[in-house]
């Protein structure tokens, strides 16, 4: 350690800032693949890198400034990007449930924990910091989690989803009021000043961005380079006229992303921003790592463990009792509260900026960093493994699960033909249903799903596919055809192990996302697996081999009905949905 060292004091000043960064994205790059090959979300990887690169072990940024400077230009890309997919659209799709649960679970673990934090002894600011730090759940991990898991279409996935959004959306209101009320001399006549100057500064570039952006977005749109340059220098240059009228870096970057909201070519200007944006966003973590103080890690651990257990333990419990109150069942809401079990990257972003306003001591930074750690770590594990958690725990559940009152239980009238998951796909199966002789029920346990099919008259049933005891409720040894459009190879295996136990004859057709999924449904006596992907290019191949392809004439008969087609679709809201976390931030 003490060569290498030596050797990196021996580097020419000229070359040091490169060299740092070489070796610190090398070690980073080691890290994460041993990471990775835990199944751990890559965060963990940089701060531990931060811990072997900085004093606690090798000592290799010497760099300091220009570090940070990475790291404040990661923030600010982030909240950049954020900004420009808080459109009206997106935060009215939270739905009330998402907003009571994102809301009420931020309010009860920040009671719990202040308490446990006045009781260690701290003062209310300190107290106060590392309640609201532990109050906030990581929106980017659990997107990229139940990605993994293609669970995006669940309804626990979008429930979480909603209600992350919601406390990001606190979150970054924390994050533009809390400078304000750390000004110097700061009182309530200079607290509404400068308010007003924010609304003032916002509507303005509100405006431009209206009259003037928008329209030119069809002429930057068409330079792909152009359009990622133009962004670039739109949020440095709001977040530098925000930073000159007293407000911090951050808050110019969030109202430069939500003033570009509103151009067409928003998602495209993330999608440019991404690779950028993980790039900074990564030292800001490595730099996290770097300025933990681990020398008096035996002092703080005891803390550390307690307040993660609060975050792995009390925060779904308390997620739990909200939706079981709301009338969700066991397995929807325990999926959907392991989705909480650990803290977000904005906590570790509100502490760092009490730290940089002197609110709080380093020490705070290094104890809000391992609970990080500790709690993402586990609550990975948590959420991989949900379903094989919810068998062991499911007798257990009852006692946050009230009654239903949309779900029923009386299937004594036969259907031939069962439709488990009314989703984009199955909304098609519906429509072929309807129009033939025979009668069919459609499953689903989204309660959005089943008013719209109640209001369209279409019979059906609220229920979870991945539930044994609801599939056994119902009368398969009757049935003819099932269909399956939920997307989860899990549930859709639970389905046809259960269809086949009691009827040999039914006919089954099931959606895969891979080939391998696919195979393995084959295996289990599906009938016809559906892998959409696919299916498309085959369709459209099949089509144009039937059609000759080669007149343009032929295609407009098709190309009508597909416009009614897709139009009626998105009338429905049956968008195509995001398969990653890009599309959120």
């Amino acid at each position: 350690m003490g060569f290498l060292q030596n050797f990196f004091l021996n580097i020419p000043p000229d070359f040091s800032l490169f060299f740092e960064l070489s070796i610190v994205i090398t070690i980073g790059v080691i890290v994460a693949i041993i990471m990775r090959l835990l199944r751990q979300p890559l965060i963990i990887s940089h701060i531990i890198t931060g811990l072997i690169v900085g004093p606690f072990i090798f000592n290799f940024i010497k760099s300091v400034e220009m570090f940070n400077l990475f790291s404040e230009i990661g923030i600010a890309i982030l909240l950049f990007t954020v900004g420009l997919n808080l459109t009206p659209q997106v935060i009215k799709q939270f739905g009330k449930i998402s907003a009571i649960t994102g809301i009420g679970q931020v309010i009860f673990t920040f009671i719990m924990t202040f308490l446990i934090g006045l009781a260690f002894g701290w003062s209310v600011i300190v107290a106060a910091y590392i309640a609201i730090a532990l109050s906030f759940s990581s929106t980017i991990i659990i997107l990229k989690l139940i990605s993994d898991k293609r669970e995006l279409e669940s309804l626990y996935a979008k429930i979480s989803i909603g209600f992350l959004l919601i406390q990001d959306v606190i979150a970054l209101i924390l994050l533009f009021t809390i400078p304000l009320l750390s000004a110097p001399q700061t009182s309530w006549t200079s607290i509404v000043l400068m308010f007003l100057k924010g609304v003032f500064l916002s509507l303005i570039i509100w405006l431009i961005s209206h009259k003037v952006l928008k329209p030119l977005n069809s002429f930057l749109a068409h330079s792909q380079e152009l359009l990622f340059l133009f962004s670039i220098s739109w949020g440095f240059i709001i977040a530098t006229i925000f930073k000159a009228a007293g407000f911090s870096i951050e808050t110019g970057a969030l109202i430069a992303g939500v003033t570009l909201a509103i151009m067409p070519s928003r998602h495209e200007i993330a999608a440019r921003l991404v690779t950028l944006r993980d790039f900074f966003i990564v030292v800001f973590f490595i730099m996290l790592g770097a300025q933990m103080v681990l020398s008096n890690i035996i002092s703080i651990l005891p803390m550390a463990i307690i307040f993660s257990l609060c975050v792995l333990i009390l925060n779904p419990i308390i997620s739990m009792s909200i939706l079981g109150i709301f009338g969700y069942r066991k397995k929807t809401f325990f999926k959907t509260a392991l989705t909480v079990g650990q803290i977000s990257e904005f906590s570790l972003i509100l502490i760092a900026l009490g730290v940089k306003l002197g609110h709080l001591d380093p020490k705070i930074l290094s104890l809000i960093t391992l609970i990080a750690l500790i709690t993402i770590f586990f609550s990975t594990y948590l959420i991989l493994y949900s379903d094989r958690l919810y068998e062991i725990l499911e007798p257990f559940l009852g006692f946050f699960e009230r009654k239903i009152i949309i779900e029923k239980r009386n299937f004594k009238q036969h259907y031939p033909i069962v439709l488990f998951g009314c989703n984009r796909i199955g909304y098609d199966f519906v429509d072929v249903f309807s129009h033939g002789h025979k009668k069919f029920l459609v499953i689903d346990y989204n309660p959005e799903t089943i008013q719209e099919l109640n209001k369209a008259k279409v019979p059906n049933e609220y229920g979870d596919g991945g539930d044994i005891n609801f599939l056994e409720s119902l009368n398969l040894e009757k049935i003819e055809l099932a269909v399956s459009t939920i997307p989860a190879l899990e549930a859709n295996t639970l389905i046809i192990e259960t269809i086949r136990r009691h009827n040999k004859k039914a006919s089954v057709m099931m959606v895969a996302h891979s080939i391998k999924d696919a195979l393995k449904l084959y295996s289990k006596g599906v009938d016809y697996v559906i892998l959409p992907h696919f299916l498309g290019g085959h369709y459209a191949a099949d089509m144009l081999a039937h059609s000759g392809g080669l007149n343009r004439r032929k295609f407009s008969t098709l190309r009508s009905k597909h416009l009614n087609y897709l139009q009626n679709k998105l009338s429905l809201g049956h968008d195509h949905p995001a398969l990653n976390g890009e599309r959120i931030y």
